[in-house]
């Protein structure tokens, strides 16, 4: 499904290509993809025969999916791309949507190699680039993710989807601050008219925010988001991690269950089943965990699926190991992403497979990511071996954070020191 981590820092690919449209009425509601739309209809109604019209229809279907995470626009942006082909087959744009959509659809790896096409075809095209470094961010490989970006930025210094990837890399190699500071950059060079994007800005500003323990913060900006893009599935999503840092649980539930009600994925169901237990609503927990094993399950081997949480709900709440290493071998097959490598060596590590769970722990926090959660996995992974000081040493990073996952590891720390210590 359409995730905030994975996530696409897709933010106004199609300024340029709309602003050619001609403006036509919309509905003070409409959303800014139900507009863009609407324009590549009109446009199409004008010169069916033309390729562009589609280009752009494709394109506005593929953001209105982001803005309503309802995958079914990408099965209609599909659609039209091969109107496209059908009337000029071979054209650019159709075949740099289709590299969008397919990132839309998580087929990372063949997104890469289509974007290498275009790429070579196209040498100087700045979303190219970026669609090359979202796929290679996604599958792990983040040197080749960090040049394409570095290219964007050289091609058309302050751009805005330049920015918003560059500042996921910096999260990545832990370097938060500067990453707040390149969506900040994006948030004020955003047109005030684009009320998704910049919503979706302020909420992954809002993300750094909390990953630091920096939650009133977290909090402000969020409220701004909601307030420009009213119930918001990413930002209702990030609003209850803060009402769980607040210890607002209930609260928390009521986020979730907006957000759940909009965008009913498998993703989404477990943190809602999540912050039930935490809640102490047993009987809504459990029927909540058991709906998304089966919704999960149906979907795990499709590129687009919530193995991630899979896996943890096999590792953490359901007591299957075996299953949580099925799952996390065949994920890890796919990609190998600082997330997918923090699942896989908690899968191992339930399996009391803990040397080879700290090779790809280390793996993943040697890309620099400062994450409480997975910096608790090292702590505890560490601690199954009996390395007593790199344990304490990850478990006291995690808990400095004041982050999600932060407690856990606060805990654990607490366990470890005796009685009358500090």
């Amino acid at each position: 499904m359409i995730k905030i981590q994975a996530t696409f820092l897709l933010t106004l690919a199609l300024a340029g290509s709309l602003r050619s449209q001609t403006p036509v009425a919309t509905s003070a509601q409409s959303s800014p993809a139900e507009q863009a739309i609407s324009q590549a209809r009109q446009s199409i109604e004008k010169a069916p025969s033309q390729p562009d019209g589609y280009n752009t229809l494709a394109l506005a279907l593929a953001r209105r999916a982001r803005e309503t995470s309802n995958v079914t626009y990408y099965s209609q942006a599909d659609e039209a791309i091969k109107k496209s082909l059908a009337v000029s087959p071979d054209n650019f744009g159709a075949k740099k949507a289709r590299v969008w959509i397919l990132l839309g659809k998580h087929e990372f790896a063949v997104a890469r190699d289509a974007a290498r096409d275009l790429n070579k075809r196209v040498p100087d095209d700045v979303m190219v680039y970026g669609f090359v470094a979202d796929a290679n961010a996604e599958l792990g490989n983040y040197d080749e993710a960090e040049k394409a970006v570095n290219w964007m930025l050289k091609l058309r210094a302050g751009n805005i989807p330049g920015l918003t990837r560059a500042a996921y890399l910096r999260e990545l190699f832990g370097m938060t601050d500067g990453a707040y500071d390149l969506m900040k950059m994006a948030f004020e060079a955003t047109p005030v008219m684009s009320t998704e994007d910049r919503a979706w800005i302020l909420t992954q500003m809002a993300h750094l925010r909390l990953s630091q323990g920096r939650t009133m913060d977290a909090d402000k900006l969020l409220d701004q988001a909601l307030n420009l893009f009213p119930n918001y599935h990413y930002a209702l999503g990030n609003l209850a991690k803060v009402r769980i840092a607040q210890k607002r649980y209930d609260d928390a539930v009521a986020l979730l269950e907006r957000r759940y009600d909009q965008a009913p994925h498998a993703e989404n169901l477990y943190d809602l089943a999540e912050a039930l237990e935490l809640s102490g609503q047993k009987d809504e927990t459990a029927k909540s965990f058991a709906e998304f094993e089966r919704k999960s399950l149906l979907e795990s081997g499709k590129a687009d699926n919530s193995n991630r949480e899979l896996i943890f709900y096999y590792a953490d709440h359901a007591a299957q190991p075996a299953k949580a290493l099925s799952i996390a071998e065949s994920e890890f097959a796919r990609r190998h992403d600082v997330f997918t490598l923090d699942a896989y060596a908690w899968a191992l590590h339930v399996n009391d497979r803990d040397a080879e769970a700290r090779k790809h722990m280390e793996e993943a926090l040697a890309v620099g990511i400062h994450d409480a959660r997975m910096l608790a996995h090292a702590g505890e992974i560490a601690l199954k071996l009996g390395d007593r000081a790199a344990a304490e040493r990850y478990l006291e990073q995690s808990a400095e954070l004041h982050a999600p996952g932060s407690e856990h590891a606060q805990h654990v720390l607490a366990a470890l020191t005796p009685m009358g210590e500090k």
